[in-house]
């Protein structure tokens, strides 16, 4: 099956193909086509994409010797398609891979009905408010947990990276972890895993939404928290980079946070209100194990003053392999940029 990021920048196609054989590699895979214009990537008069197999894992749906093949788009003319970031990013990642940075990605998303209601939710009112939902136990307490164990599965199975899951603050709101991935990895890794969550919950009748703020009111949001760090930042005195790309950072925030969602911005201002566990998107704020800091880094090895640095204000919805801008590390150019680590 050849999967695909279509013209919104968010949302994934996907279209089956029989081969001979089994293919070993990606290199036995052959580049495919597929109409643009149904998926907001072309118009009618000159619609053909091209897809450009770049990551395979095993398919958990119809296993062995069945692929998912993760692929780049290209328009008619050889041209990366506008939302086609990979090629950028694999770029950053091949100049920089002498400081062998890692990602653990925090995706955290909702499960919804086909009606576009919380599932699990009471049809006319609210389950009970905030507190005991957050790595509950029980079916008064943890919406959907068939879904999830579903998902992590398949994840194992197909190879992915998945490193855990759990029940998030909302109803029917969880989170999966994927890492640490170093490079192109990271993209590959978290765009298969939001494919097979999609897919699951297909088999299930319900939705899963990334939307980072689906319920409005006294109810948390869902980003992708990102931890990320360098070989330099992981060693002895590593704190000091930390501490020096914390600063770099802070002065370009206006720009980071423009980045960081398909919207400009537009998804992240109705999460970040400072409120359920957030900063103001209009302030930038740093600390130690602090998660209403946007950028927080862990205390867990401050002893030897080494770590990592943990960016909170990701949307949900956030580009894994947005690497042309911005600062997080799903945008990773931008942050190689102005950590000094890559001249351009």
């Amino acid at each position: 099956m050849y999967i695909w990021i279509d013209g919104t920048g968010e949302g994934l196609r996907c279209k089956t193909r029989t081969l001979d054989s089994e293919p070993k590699s990606i290199e036995d895979l052959p580049e495919w086509n597929f109409d643009g214009s149904s998926t907001y990537q072309a118009e009618g008069s000159n619609s053909d994409m091209y897809l450009v197999p770049s990551a395979m894992f095993r398919d958990p749906f119809r296993k062995d010797p069945n692929k998912l093949v993760l692929c780049e788009v290209l328009k008619y003319n050889g041209k990366p398609a506008e939302t086609n970031l990979r090629i950028m990013c694999k770029k950053v990642m091949e100049m920089v891979e002498d400081q062998h940075p890692w990602f653990g990605m925090e995706q955290e998303y909702t499960i919804l009905g086909t009606d576009g209601h919380p599932f699990g939710w009471p049809s006319n009112g609210f389950p009970g408010p905030q507190g005991p939902y957050y790595c509950g136990v029980g079916a008064d307490k943890a919406y959907g947990r068939d879904i999830v164990e579903a998902h992590y599965r398949a994840c194992l199975y197909a190879g992915v990276q998945i490193c855990g899951t759990n029940a998030e603050v909302m109803p029917a709101q969880w989170e999966f972890q994927v890492g640490p991935c170093e490079g192109i990895n990271m993209g590959d890794h978290l765009w298969v895993a939001r494919f097979l969550l999609h897919r699951v919950c297909e088999d299930f009748g319900v939705v899963a939404s990334f939307d980072p703020k689906p319920i409005p009111g006294n109810w948390n949001g869902a980003g992708c928290h990102t931890n990320f760090s360098t070989k330099e930042m992981r060693e002895d005195g590593g704190l000091k980079a930390i501490e020096d790309s914390i600063e770099k950072l802070g002065k370009r925030h206006s720009y980071h946070i423009r980045a960081y969602d398909p919207k400009g911005g537009l998804d992240n201002a109705r999460r970040l209100t400072g409120h359920h566990e957030t900063s103001n998107i209009h302030e930038f704020s740093a600390g130690v194990a602090n998660r209403w800091r946007q950028h927080p880094h862990s205390s867990q090895r401050r002893a030897g003053e080494e770590g990592l640095l943990r960016g909170s204000p990701p949307v949900c919805q956030l580009r894994p392999v947005r690497c042309d801008r911005g600062p997080d590390p799903h945008l990773f150019a931008e942050l190689r940029r102005e950590m000094n680590l890559a001249d351009y």
